[in-house]
């Protein structure tokens, strides 16, 4: 997901998008502890895009 896609979402559903991925990216950290997942970098990835998320959540509260 681009920064030009999480500008276009309204607030509710920037709301939970940032539920949604959190709680994917849980998911990905457990299954990577108990089996290797093929794909650690996804991990990384999906931290990032809850940190893009949050980042758009937070500069249209201080607006």
């Amino acid at each position: 997901m681009k920064n030009i896609d999480i500008r276009a979402l309204s607030d509710s559903e920037l709301n939970d998008k940032v539920s949604i991925e959190a709680t994917q990216l849980l998911k990905l950290k457990l299954n990577h502890a108990v089996v290797n997942l093929d794909n650690p970098k996804s991990i990384e990835a999906q931290r990032k895009l809850v940190a893009r998320l949050k980042t758009e959540q937070r500069q249209r509260l201080s607006k």
